[in-house]
């Protein structure tokens, strides 16, 4: 299956009464990367599915004690198993009816007669597929930080040269303060656009942007377009946060707050501070190492108080 796709053992469960299914879908993988439990009836397995939810449910529409689909709405309709990917197992004649699949809520099919090659590949589509939709950052929808990992140890490991940018929002938590969450999210959305639509400003590059979460992105680009585009983004990101504040507060270039420690403080508008590492000849080895590196640059960026961004020049 790969262990660059899953750093851990999966766990998958069959509902078939066709012992010649679970035959091929055990045969596909080692135990230590998909390992099966098999059910030969549908109600059986349901306590199961509940109790120790599997990374993957594969159910045969032959069950004789429920439909396929039943079992498929069953286990959708708890809110907190809604993302356990679910693959159902039909005959030809199966699909000569409609499948009200908004109902069903099922995540793919396989169809009689098997092709192990096919059940394979559609099994890993399902899986990644199910992972990036875990992962995506539920407000703007970017890679979280699962994906931001995986992807920058991918690079990491293949010796690729790229530059890596760490962006975050200065006074972020008092604009929230004082504007409310709701206003807060908006700007956490139009951060995200504005490095996504800068990165797209620089076509045919192999690029990659990630929201780790709250007010924290990153982007990864080609090193030698990485000054460019934190120049881009810092002059899109200042020419529309001000029209995030009132009139009052946009005029006076900043609000009036209480800190953490109660004391009322005058706060600027927002800023984004960058900090950018470089892996060029192979320097890095971990992620860790460019997080850690990203800190400590961050912390000069946020010396100024406007908008800025700062190089990690040690490896130019």
């Amino acid at each position: 299956m790969g262990q660059d796709l899953y750093s851990r053992r999966k766990k998958a469960m069959l509902l078939s009464p066709d012992p010649e299914l679970a035959e091929l879908l055990q045969g596909l993988w080692p135990p230590e990367e998909l390992d099966w439990t098999v059910f030969g009836h549908g109600r059986r397995a349901m306590e199961a599915i509940f109790n120790e939810p599997p990374d993957l449910l594969v159910v045969d529409n032959r069950l004789a004690d429920m439909a396929s689909g039943e079992v498929a709405s069953i286990v959708k309709s708890e809110n907190v198993y809604r993302q356990l990917p679910v693959v159902l197992c039909l005959d030809g004649e199966d699909l000569e009816r409609d499948w009200d699949w908004a109902r069903i809520e099922a995540d793919d099919f396989l169809l009689r007669p098997f092709s192990p090659r096919e059940a394979r590949e559609r099994i890993r589509l399902t899986l990644c597929r199910a992972s990036r939709a875990m992962d995506a950052n539920p407000l703007t929808k970017l890679p979280g930080n699962t994906s931001i990992i995986s992807r920058i140890q991918e690079l990491i490991d293949r010796k690729d040269g790229f530059a890596l940018a760490y962006c975050d929002l200065d006074h972020f938590k008092s604009f929230n303060d004082k504007y409310g969450f709701s206003r807060g999210d908006e700007v956490l959305m139009m951060t995200a656009r504005v490095i996504v639509n800068t990165i797209r400003g620089f076509p045919g590059v192999k690029s990659f942007v990630g929201h780790v979460g709250g007010d924290d992105f990153v982007f990864i680009v080609p090193a030698e377009i990485a000054e460019e585009a934190c120049q881009r983004v810092v002059a899109a990101f200042d020419d529309i946060v001000p029209h995030f504040y009132d009139e009052e507060d946009r005029e006076r270039g900043g609000i009036i707050s209480t800190d953490r420690q109660g004391t009322v403080r005058s706060f600027p508008l927002m800023a984004v501070s960058i900090a950018v590492v470089f892996n060029t000849g192979g320097r890095l080895k971990h992620y860790g190492e460019a997080s850690a590196i990203a800190m400590g640059l961050k912390k000069k960026a946020k010396e100024n108080p406007k908008s800025s961004y700062v190089l990690d020049r040690r490896t130019e």
